[in-house]
């Protein structure tokens, strides 16, 4: 007999292959139960309203993400960093392009739905955290600024990789960013 949390594994599962590979509008209750092989209303068990879906695939997609995360990359070196970052741009936009392709569709929906920018933000925050850990440890003068430069870089590449199938080599690109932002100075003075 199937326990109910790996029902409701499946059903997430099956919601961000859905949205991974068709879109979020393909993504309905009934489409994940018949693709997923459950009985009709099973998805409606775990999550009974879309919105509820929506953020429930959310948090599952940042919850496996930061799961694959090795808690013990502590990186010592900025080569160390950039290695381990270009590792993860490699992995997300291969063998987990499905997933990261329903992160990004989820991004874009999340522009004009609040509650799932709440899910979408938690997601982000515990990764920057993460990178001005690394950043601050390296050295970087406003590891905050780093951090945000760095994220918003390797979602670009992450971005191209995914939605325009642009094979970036994403090693040289974090290299010159991480260099550079353990090297930032500090902002100018605003004109």
């Amino acid at each position: 007999m199937t326990s109910i949390g790996d029902r409701r594994t499946q059903v997430l599962e099956t919601a961000v292959e859905l949205v991974g590979t068709r879109g979020v509008r393909a993504l309905t209750h009934g489409r994940i139960d018949e693709r997923s092989g459950l009985p009709k209303g099973s998805t409606s068990n775990y999550f009974r309203t879309r919105a509820a879906l929506l953020a429930g695939v959310c948090d599952w997609i940042v919850e496996q993400e930061l799961a694959e995360l090795d808690p013990s990359f502590r990186p010592a070196t900025v080569e160390e960093l950039v290695v381990g970052l270009s590792r993860g741009i490699e992995a997300l936009t291969g063998p987990a392009r499905t997933r990261t392709a329903a992160r990004l569709a989820l991004f874009l929906e999340a522009s004009h739905d609040a509650e799932l920018r709440t899910a979408i933000s938690r997601g982000r925050m515990m990764m920057e955290a993460i990178l001005t850990a690394a950043l601050a440890r390296l050295g970087a003068r406003d590891p905050d600024v780093a951090a945000a430069a760095v994220a918003a870089c390797s979602e670009g590449i992450i971005l191209h990789r995914v939605v325009r199938h642009v094979e970036i080599d994403p090693y040289p690109v974090i290299d010159l960013v991480v260099r550079a932002a353990v090297g930032y100075p500090g902002p100018l003075p605003r004109p």
